[in-house]
């Protein structure tokens, strides 16, 4: 006897029963399980089938939120992802506790935006381009979000000023805001819209509460600041999307405290930081790690001030890790 199949549906591994195959995209991540939005508007929580694990994904995570899936859907009401498709693009980093492997923040996304903070508590510029070369090695444009400035004293709004300069020079957009007083959160506001959007950055920056400036009906937990280290205590425990008016979407993520950079070689690093990239046209040598050979122009360009030191610096740190294997986890 032939059973019948209708698109969508397949036989089980027995043929006693029928499943249903839909498609959808990954809204939440809690480590266990994924929430899946359907194409029809359904929301369906999914495990993973053990062999994603056995298609060389050397990921902690391999699938995101952000990606598309394909899932088998059974009678009895259990959901497995059975298919990632294609990404356009993903921030990846170094897994903090395994150090051969990665864990991908988010898939196809539009824009990140990178929430920093010049003190309580202090994001290092060694982060910011860190962070920034790994999403330009995988083509994720990223607009960086200066937070708390209601907190700052005139030296620190004096050093947030150059950082903005130095930051929109190169080509990243710049923003100041204080999620606290709501200082320039209405332009965030017009950057999300139609688009998706990766909120990244240490714990302790002021991510939550300027999630919940956008969507208040949201209400996520925000957190206190360790006075004792001057660092962020960790809030958000899993990756979730929200949509946002204007047909867009916010990817909430843990607060992180370092950014190992994966998969990067060590004549590809100077790519991903444009202004050195540019200027490396002109060394004398084209596979020049502009540390020590003669005619290098990028050495130069440090000295006369057209690459910043902070910047030159950054580079030469994530050189040192692909020489000794290292994650550097204070950054």
């Amino acid at each position: 006897m032939t059973v019948p199949t209708t698109p969508g549906t397949q036989l089980s591994a027995f043929g006693s029963q029928l499943s249903t195959i839909l498609r959808g995209l990954i809204i939440k991540n809690t480590g266990s399980w994924y929430l899946v939005k359907t194409d029809e508007g359904t929301y369906v929580e999914c495990k993973i089938k053990g062999n994603f694990r056995l298609k060389g994904i050397r990921s902690t995570n391999p699938v995101a939120v952000g990606d598309y899936v394909q899932i088998i859907l059974n009678q009895e009401g259990t959901a497995f992802i059975n298919e990632i498709e294609d990404r356009k693009n993903y921030i990846i980093r170094r897994s903090s506790n395994l150090s051969k492997q990665s864990h991908i923040l988010a898939a196809n996304l539009d824009q990140c935006m990178l929430v920093v903070t010049v003190n309580y508590p202090e994001t290092s510029t060694t982060f910011i381009d860190r962070f920034l070369a790994s999403a330009e090695a995988y083509r994720v444009p990223v607009n960086i979000i200066f937070n708390k400035t209601d907190a700052y004293d005139e030296d620190e709004l004096r050093y947030l000023d150059g950082l903005i300069n130095l930051y929109t020079t190169i080509g990243y957009p710049c923003f100041k805001v204080s999620a606290k007083t709501g200082e320039g959160v209405d332009t965030i506001k017009e950057e999300l819209k139609g688009r998706i959007t990766l909120f990244s950055g240490h714990s302790g920056v002021g991510k939550s509460t300027l999630i919940n400036a956008i969507l208040p009906e949201l209400d996520i937990k925000t957190g206190a600041i360790s006075t004792y280290h001057n660092k962020g205590m960790h809030t958000t425990t899993f990756s979730e999307m929200f949509p946002v008016p204007g047909d867009g979407y916010i990817i909430d993520t843990p607060g992180i405290k370092g950014f190992g950079t994966f998969d990067m070689e060590e004549e590809e690093i100077g790519h991903y930081f444009p202004e050195i990239f540019k200027v490396s046209a002109g060394c004398r040598y084209n596979n020049c790690t502009h540390r020590h050979e003669p005619g290098c122009a990028v050495r130069e360009a440090v000295e006369q001030h057209y690459i910043s030191e902070s910047r030159y610096a950054s580079y030469l740190n994530m050189l040192e890790d692909k020489e000794e294997g290292k994650y550097r986890a204070a950054y």
